[in-house]
């Protein structure tokens, strides 16, 4: 099933189960043995990116890429100056500097649930909190680690990375993978990741992802609308994935549902596999029936492995829509406003915030 890429920010370090609050990062870190190597990956691969960043104002006053390039470029200088001016955006998130990379992805992201529950297998990273995936620069280590989340009977899926935040703790760069996107979902990608350095709840993965493609959508609305006018084709191209991945993911909660209702039944583990199965297989016929998947790929969907990581990765994204909907008309469509009102949010406890995200 084609959806929209995620931006997945990438925010892991190492999976810690308890931490005194005292201790420093640092020490925690390297007090956690088989962290280093992981850590010693993200470090050497962030450093490097960061190392061998470039002004985008030099490189399109030097003209050292091609047109095209140096064209999408331009397109985020002014996208950025739009979401910091236009819809009250920390500048701190980046989109000053490009880093070519020498690879045709950014990175990659494991992310894994329970199979009879939907339960995030989960990750504890400094400042970021518990977050529900980890991110490589290498498809091999993601291979590796999740062929050890399986091993442990866990419900696995290996995303590719379409962009990441630092949540402002460094100026992150434009990467090259990035400029072979279309024009609307460049701009997205600058509200999407400049909103993670805006309002951002350590621990609190759906809510932040959510909140983040509130602001994505609504931001390329504003942008097109008074760019482009009504007629803005990219305004266009982005209402048509905005309406495709509402249908999906309303169709994707009820299935999601019907799933949750078996998982919590007091049926036994066989039955409940059974019923999974038989659930899924029927969730991929109506897929089908309602043509979200072009003909030509329908047996090869037919043959994908679907599981619960599936259901919980593409709904983590795109929760609450009705409540920040609420809120954003109740603060006059003023989006400075509005990210104080998300800030508050970040107050309720636990279950308050998951009510408002279910809603």
């Amino acid at each position: 099933m084609q959806f929209p890429p995620p931006y997945l920010p990438f925010r892991s370090l190492c999976r810690i189960k308890k931490l005194t609050l005292f201790l420093s990062p640092l020490y925690l870190a390297f007090s956690f043995f088989g962290c280093i190597p992981y850590l010693l990956h993200v470090g050497s691969e962030q450093g490097k990116i960061l190392l061998n960043r470039q002004k985008i104002d030099e490189i399109i006053l030097e003209k050292k890429l091609d047109e095209a390039s140096l064209r999408k470029l331009h397109l985020i200088q002014e996208v950025r100056e739009f979401a910091i001016t236009e819809l009250g955006l920390n500048p701190k998130g980046g989109f000053l500097y490009f880093t070519q990379l020498d690879r045709d992805e950014i990175g990659w992201n494991v992310s894994a649930s329970e199979p009879l529950s939907f339960t995030s297998y989960t990750w504890w990273f400094p400042i970021a909190g518990t977050v529900p995936y980890k991110g490589f620069f290498d498809e091999r280590l993601a291979k590796e680690l999740e062929a050890e989340l399986k091993k442990d009977g866990l419900d696995t899926r290996i995303r590719t990375i379409g962009g990441y935040s630092t949540l402002g703790w460094f100026s992150d760069p434009v990467l090259s993978p990035q400029l072979k996107w279309k024009d609307y979902r460049l701009v997205g990608l600058v509200f999407h990741e400049l909103a993670h350095a805006t309002a951002y709840l350590p621990g609190d993965s759906d809510l932040n992802e959510s909140y983040a493609s509130f602001i994505e959508e609504k931001g390329m609305e504003k942008y097109f609308l008074l760019k482009e006018g009504t007629s803005s084709l990219s305004l266009a191209e982005s209402k048509k994935d905005s309406n495709f991945r509402r249908q999906t993911i309303e169709l994707l909660k009820r299935y999601a549902q019907s799933l949750d209702s078996i998982y919590l039944s007091e049926k036994s583990k066989e039955e409940k596999l059974k019923l999974k199965i038989a659930t899924i297989a029927e969730f991929k016929e109506e897929v089908i029936r309602l043509k979200f998947v072009p003909s030509e790929k329908i047996e090869e969907f037919r043959k994908k492995e679907w599981n619960n990581e599936d259901f919980l990765g593409a709904l983590r994204y795109h929760s609450g829509s009705k409540g920040f909907e609420k809120i954003f008309l109740r603060v006059n469509e003023d989006f400075s406003q509005f990210h104080r009102e998300i800030r508050k949010l970040f107050e309720l406890s636990d279950e308050e915030r998951k009510v408002f995200l279910e809603n």
